[in-house]
């Protein structure tokens, strides 16, 4: 009888701990930009128009705003809002992701973090 009542304790502090690892290895496939800077996304068809986001003030002087976009999840579009940041580095400021079109589709060109250009 302890030994019963012990497991069934122990499986309730277990199991959700359990499922909320599970469901998160399910999400990490779930990406709608590129991973790296250099990375390239092809889609079928042309991004949707923007839409009209208000920058609210910034947090910092240190923050920078990271515009809006709409990147690929592998069926279809997903909006991706726009937001303030901190660049992981001095010196370093946001590349902002494009899309072209080319002879395989739309591609989008990574954005993300890297050292200013000049």
């Amino acid at each position: 009888m302890i030994l019963t009542s012990t497991f069934t304790t122990g499986l309730r502090r277990t199991l959700p701990a359990l499922a909320l690892a599970a469901s998160g290895l399910a999400l990490t496939g779930c990406v709608v930009a590129p991973a790296y800077p250099g990375d390239v996304v092809y889609a079928p068809s042309a991004p949707p128009p923007l839409q009209t986001e208000v920058i609210p003030v910034a947090p910092s002087p240190v923050h920078v705003w990271i515009n809006r976009y709409w990147g690929w999840g592998g069926a279809s579009y997903a909006w991706r809002p726009g937001h303030w940041a901190m660049p992981p580095r001095p010196g370093y400021m946001w590349h902002q992701p494009r899309w072209n079109h080319g002879p395989r589709g739309w591609s989008q060109h990574g954005g993300g973090w890297g050292p200013r250009r000049h």
